[in-house]
């Protein structure tokens, strides 16, 4: 402990750094000791997701639902784009400041000697928030894998794996098999365990099947129908016609979209949900950087997607739009990412890359971006220093009629709406 308490967000937050010698460590053991020593026990429902991408968009549907039906409702997820607060969501609200640093003064006043990571203790203490502020159901996103991720020291009424693709190999795998059975980690004997990943891995499905959880599979018990300006949903013998497609651009938000309700379906004895909720929850999700779309001219898009899985979607979605004359990538991924992947699956959507660099740990720099990219083929490439001047530039370089994609970290999008909020 330093000699100061941390009075402020901002010290909080610095002392978090500087508790644990590496920034994630696997393992559950010293998060079940705070937890316990804090007598962490939610009595409300749980519900945890996991997923390689989408589980983000499932909370934000989920947890809007369930607030438009009258539930008080304790979101946590991450990362945030701008905002720590963005983590802990009260009714889809960032709470303030000081229900953060209370609950991290009471993480801190438990732990003793224990040593915990940055999303150690920030998990921990989103949910005593969540306690003490008596929401009526907890969303507890996976930060990483699942098995062993902080927010599996709590039980869940229902677990959720949205997808199950190549990320963070060097911790949980380089294959699809392992990765699906770390994730599917947060499954429980004898409680719902929902996948909507299409092609489910083997380990997945044995891992389920060993412990007894009530495996619902997507595809096989449920889905959805799509028509022309609406869609239906279906889980087993029940069936939700006439729903509104999600505020949430991208054809796989139907899938996303699926599974919440599929959630809710699990949950309607102890959180009944009506038709009108769910209309109204779909209509008003809001969750930045998703294939955002910005208002105004040139058409500008904001994805944070930094995977092989989440560009392949954020491509196919690309195609779906009208023609554009000049179609321009603003571009930054971290240093560990499978950048090769990424711009094989990117590089013929665009006909100009500017790229900028990330001033973090794991970041690159604007040149050493560039020069990556010359590697791979890539043509016209202006190089810039940050992704602030990266996404200046390409708006003056756009007309009209031109497209803009900021893409490949969420510290892409994070530097492009704050450039965006000291211009606007």
């Amino acid at each position: 402990m330093t000699n100061t308490t941390p009075t402020t967000l901002p010290e909080w937050l610095s002392h978090l750094e500087s508790l644990h010698p590496v920034t994630i460590e696997m393992g559950l053991e010293r998060v079940r000791r705070v937890r316990d020593a804090m007598g962490l026990a939610p009595r409300c429902p749980i519900v945890l997701v996991a997923g390689t991408n989408g589980k983000g968009s499932v909370c934000a549907m989920l947890s809007t639902m369930l607030n438009r039906a009258g539930f008080k409702v304790g979101t946590y997820t991450s990362p945030h784009l701008l905002r720590y607060n963005e983590r802990v969501a009260i009714d889809m609200q960032p709470v303030d400041d000081d229900l953060i640093v209370q609950g991290f003064a009471a993480v801190e006043a438990a732990r003793g000697e224990t040593s915990l990571t940055y999303f150690e203790f920030g998990t921990l203490g989103a949910v005593k928030t969540f306690v003490d502020q008596d929401v009526d159901v907890m969303v507890l996103e996976v930060g990483l894998g699942g098995r062993l991720d902080a927010v599996n020291v709590f039980e869940p009424d229902v677990s959720v794996v949205v997808s199950v693709d190549l990320d963070h190999q060097a911790i949980l795998g380089d294959n699809r098999e392992d990765i699906g059975f770390e994730k599917a980690g947060v499954f429980r004997a004898g409680k719902p365990a929902i996948c909507a990943d299409a092609n489910p891995p083997q380990r997945l499905l044995d891992h389920a099947a060993a412990l007894g959880a009530d495996l619902k599979l997507y595809g096989r018990d449920f889905g959805f129908n799509k028509l022309e300006n609406q869609w239906s949903f279906r889980v087993g013998e029940v069936f939700r016609h006439a729903l509104p497609f999600p505020a949430l651009r991208g054809s796989y938000q139907l899938v996303n979209a699926s599974t919440a309700l599929a959630v809710l379906e699990c949950l309607k004895e102890k959180l009944p949900v009506g038709i009108g909720a769910v209309k109204r929850g779909l209509l008003e999700v809001d969750w930045p950087g998703r294939f955002q779309v910005l208002p105004g001219r040139p058409l500008a898009i904001l994805d944070v997607g930094h995977n092989p899985h989440a560009v392949k979607a954020m491509v196919a979605n690309l195609k779906k739009l009208a023609f554009a004359e000049n179609r321009y990538a603003v571009f930054s991924m971290l240093a560990d990412k499978d950048l090769d992947a990424v711009v094989a699956l990117a590089k013929d959507e665009f006909d100009g890359w500017f790229v900028g660099g990330l001033d973090l740990p794991r970041g690159q720099s604007g040149a050493q971006l560039a020069e990556r990219l010359a590697d791979l083929g890539v043509r016209n490439v202006n190089v810039y220093d940050t992704v602030a001047e990266a996404w200046t530039a390409a708006l003056s370089a756009a007309g009209e009629n031109d497209r803009i994609v900021a893409f490949g970290s969420f510290h892409t999008v994070a530097a492009v709406l704050e450039a965006r909020h000291h211009t606007s």
